[in-house]
């Protein structure tokens, strides 16, 4: 009887052990479960924040948004009424501008006329006059050996007979000036009662206007200028440089003043609507 007392109660501690593993196995898999879920869930939390500040961001945005198309609707109005103002700014510019170029147009036409004038005068074979237009100005360049001898500023009767010429031009375009504009190289100079080239260059100016003068143009077309050896054509580094840069121009050109009549006018009856 006591033998078979024993087996029994070790059939059934197996039993209670088996059933005991068994559920310690499956509190074991619901504990994993759970802590997967509960993961889950702070990761379903922290998203859930994260749309919220996103839904948070997007009503402040479309507010904005709200906000911004009601400043826009005032922004056009003004801008509409600025358009309106840059086109007709812009009409009257155009207008001024082709008012102005038909101006240049027509004092073109007369630059032209007189180049074509000198050329015929003159003479355009000769190696030691150059008549040519720079940004709508006549310049007519003679070589110094024409005009001078070595070291004088007496004029030469060859210079006088191509300044004749010269002189016809001028006195046909008494709206015109005439700037004699004299050059020297950089040999030093100084001959009394000339101290150095801005006395040589200027006394050559000048006595070109006494030849221009003498052969009845205006005086008051009449500009000299003396220039020394400051503004060269090429470098003063041989004989040949150097006799180059010893030239007289005379510039032929509108007058100043009328120019700027003739802005001023354009200014005016563009501001009455002409």
């Amino acid at each position: 009887m006591m033998f078979l007392a024993s087996c029994v109660s070790k059939k059934e501690h197996a039993a209670l052990q088996a059933k005991h593993q068994e559920t310690q196995d499956l509190l074991n898999t619901a504990t994993v479960k759970l802590n997967s879920c509960l993961s889950d869930v702070a990761a379903a939390n922290a998203r859930v924040e994260t749309m919220k500040d996103q839904l948070s961001d997007l009503r402040k945005a479309n507010q904005d948004l709200i906000d911004t198309k009601g400043d826009l609707t005032i922004l056009t109005k003004k801008g509409s009424e600025n358009l309106e103002k840059s086109l007709e700014s812009l009409k009257e510019r155009d207008l001024k501008i082709t008012r102005l170029q038909d101006a240049l147009t027509k004092k073109d036409s007369v630059t032209l006329a007189i180049v074509t004038s000198l050329k015929k005068a003159v003479g355009i074979n000769d190696p030691d006059i150059e008549i040519n237009v720079e940004k709508g100005v006549v310049f007519i360049s003679i070589a110094d050996k024409l005009l001078f001898q070595t070291g004088s500023y007496t004029v030469t009767n060859r210079a006088k007979e191509v300044l004749g010429k010269v002189a016809k031009v001028i006195n046909s375009k008494p709206d015109f000036e005439a700037m004699v504009e004299s050059h020297t190289d950089n040999v030093p100079y100084s001959r009394p009662p000339l101290l150095d080239n801005w006395d040589l260059s200027v006394k050559r100016a000048t006595s070109v206007v006494r030849v221009l003068e003498s052969l009845d143009v205006n005086p008051q077309q009449l500009i000299a200028a003396g220039r020394s050896h400051y503004v060269p054509l090429v470098e003063n580094d041989t004989a040949e440089n150097k006799a180059k840069n010893r030239r007289t121009r005379i510039v032929v050109m509108p007058k100043i003043d009328q120019f700027y009549e003739m802005v001023e006018t354009e200014m005016k009856n563009l501001s009455e609507g002409k």
